[in-house]
């Protein structure tokens, strides 16, 4: 909502709390700026209903820009920190919950040091039957004032009392137009934590999918201005977990395994490589003879599921022309695809289901996720440039002319010509509201029986009137 005169009026003669003499800091673009003030100075309480172009509360559709930044996680929850800076307004979402799981905001005009009453701004629980949720929109700075502010998200567990929060931000110039590969590990660097060494929002195995992404961003480009992050990450976490980046999901080992693959690749360094070998072997030692062949999903050795093959394959296909001990890795990723080919996870579609049932090892039916269709494309290929032979491209090219949703020509006009050709545009003026919109329309895919065609309907139906605007 837009404010009115009397509105204003109102709040600008409202009491106001005297700023301490000497310095405030105001955090803008990542740096910390020093502002002076005087005992004389006015600052709003935190929580007071401010009004700008929009007053607090105003619904996400009022948005104009959208820049995540800043994330963090609790029990699985992910709780966002949302900026327009366009018009100096946030909102936070949690996503990835559960029923009365809780988000908020808080707003300091002192650079964090006190936000008044808690502040606890746009409170909001998850409703019932979704899994994420959003508060409402508030103003970063109170201009009437002349007060810059900050903001963070927080959010809780609805069974839980533990809370977290993401670093306290302000408004940020946007940066000039620049290539789209460039522009997009900018923005994923911003939620890569120094301190962890993993990024935020995202748990431990999508942090090795996040490092892979900048390595090969960094290769693909000959940009090694984030090169720096390979070695941080190594470092803070080789004895994190079960150490030298292995726990108690194989698949888990195997993302880490390919990180390092690729990070030994650009720099050459043999650490990463031992590591990678190392992961390897870690994934090895959890294959039998049980199903016929394959390693385990877990450590507890109660589900032979595809991803964890898949990544097997590739590693040890990707290790075969890396590794002094090329040969013996080799072998392993050619007889896991052999064993994998005639498991039944491929269904009579030629698309790959998630894994074997415990007691029969046939197929069980379950979810065709996508990286499934993915990942054993690329082990073919690595298996081929290992091996020369080109029958596994064949098997490659089988498998992904399965995908009824993509063909060849699409992917090679939409997605390949689409990328080369890009260029960054505005986003939609409600995009905010577009993200939330089609967050809570997609909640019901959550559930073992899901109609999918008709939430993918719904989320049609929800978001094209919004597309109308």
């Amino acid at each position: 909502m837009k404010p009115t005169r009397a509105v204003l009026s109102v709040l600008r003669s409202g009491s106001r709390a005297a700023l301490a003499a000497g310095s405030a800091l105001a955090i803008g673009g990542g740096v910390l700026v020093a502002a002076a003030a005087t005992a004389t100075a006015a600052t709003p309480d935190a929580n007071t209903v401010i009004c700008a172009t929009y007053c607090d509360g105003a619904p996400l559709s009022d948005a104009t820009g959208d820049r995540l930044a800043d994330g963090t996680t609790i029990f699985g929850r992910s709780i966002e920190l949302h900026i327009d800076d366009n018009q100096a307004l946030a909102w936070a979402i949690i996503s990835n919950g559960d029923p009365t799981d809780e988000v908020w905001m808080d707003r300091s005009f002192d650079g964090g040091a006190t936000w008044t009453n808690g502040s606890k701004l746009g409170d909001t629980t998850i409703p019932a039957g979704q899994r994420s949720t959003t508060t409402t929109l508030f103003n970063i700075n109170d201009p009437a004032n002349n007060a810059n502010g900050v903001v963070r998200a927080c959010g809780k567990a609805g069974n839980r009392p533990d809370i977290v929060c993401t670093g306290w931000t302000a408004t940020a110039t946007p940066p000039a137009p620049t290539s789209p590969s460039r522009g997009a590990v900018d923005a994923l660097m911003k939620l890569y934590d120094p301190n962890t060494g993993l990024f935020k929002t995202t748990g431990w195995w999508n942090s090795a999918n996040d490092l892979t992404g900048v390595i090969d961003y960094s290769m693909a480009t000959g940009d090694h201005r984030y090169d720096w992050v390979i070695a941080n990450t190594y470092e803070k976490n080789l004895t994190a977990q079960g150490g030298d980046f292995t726990n108690s999901f194989i698949d888990d080992t195997g993302w880490w395994a390919l990180a390092w693959i690729r990070a030994y690749d650009l720099t050459h360094d043999a650490r990463y490589l031992q590591t990678a070998e190392h992961d390897a072997d870690y994934m090895a030692s959890f294959s039998d003879n049980t199903c016929g062949g394959g390693v385990w999903w877990n450590t507890s050795k109660n589900y032979k599921n595809a991803i964890s093959n898949e990544l097997f394959i590739k590693v040890t296909a990707e290790l075969g022309k890396r590794s002094a001990n090329g040969a013996a890795y080799l072998a392993d990723s050619v007889n896991t695809w052999k064993w994998f080919q005639a498991s039944g996870m491929i269904n009579s579609q030629n698309l790959i289901n998630d894994g074997l049932d415990f007691t029969t090892c046939k197929n069980n039916g379950q979810t065709t996720w996508s990286y499934n269709q993915g990942v054993i494309l690329g082990g073919l290929n690595d298996l081929y440039a290992a091996t020369g032979d080109r029958g596994y491209l064949t098997d490659a090219a089988t498998l992904a002319k399965a995908n009824p949703l993509l063909k060849p020509a699409q992917l090679d006009s939409v997605v390949v010509k689409g990328i080369e050709n890009g260029t960054i545009k505005p986003s939609h003026t409600g995009y905010a509201e577009l993200q939330q919109t089609v967050r809570a329309a997609l909640d019901p895919l959550w559930k073992p029986d899901a109609d999918v065609k008709t939430v993918l309907s719904g989320v049609c139906a929800k978001i094209n009137p919004l597309l109308a605007k």
